[in-house]
């Protein structure tokens, strides 16, 4: 029999445009640089024309690395014996934490209005979790996990 899983969330980036949407702002931008380069070729002014270029090679750069921030993911995981955190970057690498669920405490930091910190803490080792999340969403979170490590305890210990 499979025990319990009292929480298993996956923490994604909110991502604003599609690749879809990347080419359409990428076609768009390199549309309207066209445009203004055969005006600068019409009224005689080909050395603007590099930083045109630079224009959409600096459009693209940004684009790129907001689609490779996207593809982090954290998925926390909590059953009665342990809470796990499981991290994936943009380049694929994996980091995981874990820790016995009897013995970790979900704290939650306000430093500032919109840096509110989730952070599982056990002994001397703490990890911030849910740094994708807006703040409103962190508290939430924070919330709903505080909840499953209770009800994970209480029936660990029932």
């Amino acid at each position: 029999m499979a025990a319990p899983i009292y929480m298993d969330t996956l923490i994604t980036p909110n991502r604003s445009l599609s690749d879809r949407g990347m080419k359409i702002v990428l076609g768009v931008v390199i549309a309207f640089n066209l445009l203004i380069a055969l005006f600068l070729l019409v009224l005689r002014a080909p050395v603007v024309l590099p930083f045109l270029g630079l224009d959409v090679l600096g459009v693209w750069l940004g684009l790129r690395a907001s689609a490779r921030a996207a593809r982090r993911a954290e998925r926390v995981h909590v059953t009665a014996e342990a809470i796990t955190v499981s991290r994936e970057d943009e380049k694929g690498s994996r980091q995981i934490w874990t820790s016995p669920t009897a013995f970790t405490r979900v704290g939650v930091e306000q430093p500032g209005e919109h840096e509110a910190r989730v952070r599982l803490m056990i002994y001397r080792r703490r990890l911030t979790i849910g740094r994708a999340l807006a703040p409103v969403e962190r508290m939430d979170f924070a919330n709903a996990l505080q909840d499953a490590v209770r009800a994970a305890r209480n029936e660990r210990w029932s």
